[in-house]
């Protein structure tokens, strides 16, 4: 992190509890209504939201209100045209009950790269930053202490302006709304190695958190759970031949101890936190990590050389969930039993231990308070 992220999470600090915008509690918690024990993820939501408004160049209506629909005109240019970005995020309660947010000033970073890629406005870092941490404080008791459970957040920001024509808006709303979850995937995954289909292009809008990149997933998707699938993983669009990312989150493959992930020179794969924090974490270990394109071949021969050890994903929503399979054009690819792996295993452990403050944060990873 700059010294100026330190200097501005030292000030974000010093705020915390404090009101800054006006805050209209419920009146009817649904709190007691929810079962902690089977959480699934995405399906409840807390009692609070988040609410800002851009409008003539300024943010304005600012403030935390309970949670409910929203009233839209038929005409929101945002469900026309599809400009809406989003981020995912998580707080944690500790093995101390203190709560944290895991390193989200990347996700900041990444939903104002977003917005510039989708010609919308940027999001003030304390607006992002003081929304966050005060709807958290406001629904702590809605975090969950289940060991793999935690307050899923969601912010988005997305055209309003009542306007059927193609052009950038004028007329933002950006709401944090925040969701009590458990994991994302119950079990190990097979995968479709897409050979048809596209999620992103050189040019494209790959890299950024945008709607209309989860829209175009979701056809390819339900064809793939159809035939047996848990998710697709995405391959280039010009040769259907290297790795990009999958479904939900990023790939990685294990080949002879060195740990490979796609590169994000290209701009057509989400530069994903946990994968961030997975190559920061992989280099200290001093183990070999490798950002560069992996092609199917590559995998494929190194299956047949016995070289292929493990195959596993990253991401906020996933974790890590280990893959159990690949299959490109009929052909099944599988890596070493996964009671033989090194790598995955200890990464979900080492990221687990540091979400849930067993071991010390050194990297500072943690916004811890409360």
């Amino acid at each position: 992190m700059s010294s100026d992220s330190s200097e501005q999470r030292n000030a974000i600090s010093l705020k915390r509890g404090k009101e800054k915008w006006p805050v209209k509690k419920t009146e009817n918690s649904r709190l007691a209504e929810v079962d902690f024990d089977h959480l699934n993820f995405g399906k409840v939501f807390s009692d609070h939201m988040f609410v800002a408004k851009y409008a003539n160049g300024a943010w304005r209506e600012v403030g935390i209100e309970p949670y409910a629909n929203l009233s839209l005109s038929p005409a929101t240019s945002a469900l026309h045209y599809g400009q809406s970005i989003f981020e995912g995020m998580k707080a944690y309660r500790d093995i101390n009950g203190r709560i944290s947010l895991y390193r989200p000033e990347m996700n900041f970073e990444r939903i104002n790269k977003s917005a510039k890629r989708m010609a919308m406005p940027a999001i003030p870092y304390e607006l992002f930053m003081d929304g966050i941490w005060e709807l958290v404080q406001l629904d702590k008791d809605w975090i969950p202490n289940k060991e793999g459970s935690s307050l899923y957040i969601r912010p988005f920001l997305f055209a309003t302006d009542p306007f059927i024509g193609v052009s950038p808006g004028t007329e933002y709303t950006f709401l944090i709304i925040t969701s009590p979850s458990g994991a994302y995937y119950s079990k190990p995954l097979d995968l479709l190695v897409a050979d048809y289909y596209v999620r992103a292009a050189e040019g494209g809008v790959g890299e950024a958190k945008a709607a209309i990149n989860y829209a175009a997933s979701l056809y390819p998707a339900e064809e793939a759970l159809s035939r047996g699938f848990d998710q697709i993983l995405w391959t280039d669009a010009k040769e259907h031949k290297y790795f990009q990312e999958c479904g939900t989150m990023n790939m990685w493959v294990v080949i002879d101890g060195v740990a490979i992930t796609p590169s994000l020179e290209k701009h057509t794969v989400l530069p994903g936190v946990t994968r961030e924090s997975i190559i920061e974490i992989l280099r200290d270990r001093n183990i070999p990590v490798e950002e560069r394109d992996i092609s199917i071949d590559e995998v494929i021969q190194a299956e047949k050389d016995g070289k292929l050890d493990e195959l596993f994903g990253s991401g906020t929503a996933a974790n890590i969930i280990y893959v159990n399979s690949l299959q490109y054009k009929g052909l099944k690819i599988e890596p070493k039993p996964s009671n033989q792996w090194k790598i995955a295993p200890s990464l979900l452990k080492e990221l687990n231990d540091i979400h849930y403050g067993r071991i010390e944060d050194t990297r500072n990873w943690m916004w811890r308070g409360y």
